[in-house]
């Protein structure tokens, strides 16, 4: 990856982070805000594969753990960004093949990426909810998720089949 690459990359992550932390709080229901950067993890995923957004999940994921107000443990939305990363990866042919299957792709990364979260915030007893509460956030975060997706996906899917390398013939 070229250095022009490598920085439109990390300004395209990073603005995903300032939108979700500064921007979108005041549309925020119950405090849940769209997860831009799991969105720009997911569409990473789709178009060059598990490797490289697993890659790029751990690094958005380290920004948005120490991005204020980062009141928990670092490491748990890296952790959940690395793991939602490989899923993607893994099913982006199917997901690539149809809208309907892209948005429930993304609504099954977005609850597992946010339950990954709220796990280990059990595990390490980092100010965790109670379970019903749990639920309640998981699912407002899934639903916000899935609202914005057809709003980013196509722009966020231009963005990164223009940062990809061009192809080698063999």
């Amino acid at each position: 990856m070229t250095a022009i690459r490598a920085f439109f990359l990390a300004a395209l992550v990073m603005a995903a982070v300032i939108l979700q932390v500064a921007v979108f709080r005041y549309v925020s229901i119950d405090g849940v805000v769209p997860n831009l950067a799991l969105l720009v993890v997911v569409v990473a995923a789709f178009a060059r594969g598990p490797q490289f957004a697993a890659l790029l999940g751990f690094g958005a994921g380290l920004l948005l753990d120490v991005a204020p107000p980062a009141d928990h443990i670092a490491g748990r939305w890296a952790l959940a960004l690395v793991i939602v990363g490989y899923l993607a990866g893994r099913v982006r042919q199917d997901a690539r093949s149809s809208t309907l299957v892209a948005l429930m792709t993304v609504a099954a990364c977005s609850f597992v990426g946010t339950s990954i979260y709220a796990i280990t915030g059990l595990v390490l007893q980092d100010d965790a909810l109670p379970a019903g509460q749990m639920l309640q956030v998981i699912g407002t975060s899934v639903l916000w998720d899935v609202v914005i997706t057809p709003l980013a996906l196509p722009l966020l899917m231009v963005v990164f089949l223009r940062l990809r390398p061009p192809q080698v013939a063999a």
